[in-house]
Parts: structure tokens; sequence; C-alpha cells
């Protein structure tokens, strides 16, 4: 069984949900798909050159959404048995595809490949490359075990901080996974991360396009967009997904 590729989804309220495809096709130089599902809640923004898809935007009916990752597998029977002996559940079973929650809660999707092989280009700078999986306290040890060995051709290594658990995937693959260790009891939750050659023009061009600033950091800030929903702007290379060298 291998992960040949994967998929960011940007998840808003189903009320924001025009705002959100909106700003996120802005923001990453794409155009957006047909509309699919049975209430036509998912978009995918196609590059424009012709590269393979990454993200995709949902609607959601309950919350104020987040972000899930979407992995096509050459064997989706077979990856979900191997994440239910992990200790995921499965939240849905469909004809081809599930919904699986890791031991956190966390939601995520196993889907087949279709042949996805060329990941799309920095854009202004900047590229969506990255879920970060905001784990409580209590769950962490599990759940850093538990995607560790689920993605076993990736690299885990711990972060920058010692609340960060990287899992980079093979070359080639579009988008990455971050563990956080949140600082307080909560329900686990994800966001989309952007790797940035420039922090503070990013932030602009997305001030621009209606998104606003809800705290910075030394090596990161986090933005609310147009729909409600909180994202980063990481200071990483956005060719390699790597901090800049010290």
């Amino acid at each position: 069984m291998s992960i040949r590729w994967t998929y960011a989804f940007v998840d808003r309220p189903a009320a924001s949900f025009a705002r959100a495809h909106a700003f996120w096709t802005a923001v990453t130089g794409t155009r957006l798909s047909a509309f699919l599902g049975g209430k036509a809640e998912f978009a995918t923004l196609l590059p424009t050159g012709g590269e393979d898809a990454c993200v995709t935007v949902q609607g959601v009916d309950a919350g104020a959404g987040g972000a899930h990752l979407d992995f096509a597998a050459d064997d989706v029977g077979e990856f979900v048995r191997r994440a239910l002996g992990g200790g995921a559940a499965l939240a849905a079973e469909h004809d081809g595809w599930a919904v699986l929650r890791s031991p956190a809660g966390q939601l995520f999707c196993a889907v087949p490949w279709r042949g996805e092989a060329v990941r799309p280009p920095v854009v202004r700078g900047s590229r969506l490359d990255q879920v970060c999986l905001d784990v409580p306290p209590s769950r962490w040890d599990g759940e850093v075990a538990f995607w560790s060995g689920l993605l076993t051709d990736w690299t885990s290594a711990p972060g920058s901080l010692p609340e960060f658990r990287v899992l980079r995937p093979p070359a080639g693959l579009p988008v990455r996974v971050l563990l956080q260790r949140l600082g307080e009891e909560r329900p686990g939750s994800a966001h989309p991360d952007l790797a940035c050659a420039d922090i503070a023009a990013t932030r602009v061009r997305h001030g621009e396009l209606g998104a606003a600033v809800v705290a910075e950091f030394p090596h990161w800030t986090v933005m609310r967009d147009p729909a409600g929903g909180t994202y980063c702007l990481t200071g990483r290379n956005p060719r390699t997904g790597g901090l800049p060298a010290s």
C-alpha cells in the first residue's frame, strides 16, 4: 500500500462557502472546478498550468469548519485496514473511499489514486503545502504514534519547537502534516498552512483579499479568511517546505 497523492481540504461553513472558495482560488492562483457532492458542497482548486490539484474547499453544515486531509492510495482497502489497526475509527464508508477518525478525533479520508503526479507551482511567493493538526496534550503521544505508524513511508521528525512534530512525505507529494501540541485541553482541530518566502508581503496580499491578522509570532502569522476560518502563514521555503537555513 502506497500513498500516491495528498489533498488539503479547507472546510468552511456552508453559509460562507462562496466567500471561502473566492478567497482560496485567489491566494492559490487557481480556478474553481465544477461543484460536486449531494449538496454541491465540494469544489477543487485547479491549477491554471495543467498541474494536478491538491486543495479542495468544502462547505460544512456544522461548526466553524477547519481542515482535513485526503490520502489517495493505490489500495484504499489496505490503507483503511492499517488505519483501523493503528487505532482509527471508521466514521463513514462509501463506494471506494472512506472517512476515518484518528485516535484524537481528527477526521481524514482514504480515497483512490487517480494518477495525480505533478504538484501545483509556487504562486506569488507562497504555497499551501501543509495541514496542521492541533492536538490536546492528553492525546499527544498517542496521536504522534498513530500518524507516524500509519505514514510509514514518510519522515517523522521533531519540529522547530518542542510542541511540533513534522511528517514529511516522499518527494513529489504536495501536502505534508504538522502535529501541534496545544497548550490546553480542548477538542482537537486542524487548519491549513502556507509556506511563504516573505510572510509580510503575503500578509499584505491576503489582507487585500479580505483576510485579517489574528496573531503574529516570530516565524508565523495566524490569519482569518473572509469565511471566518483560521490558517497560518509560515516562514518556510515554499519550494521545499523546509525552514530557512540558519
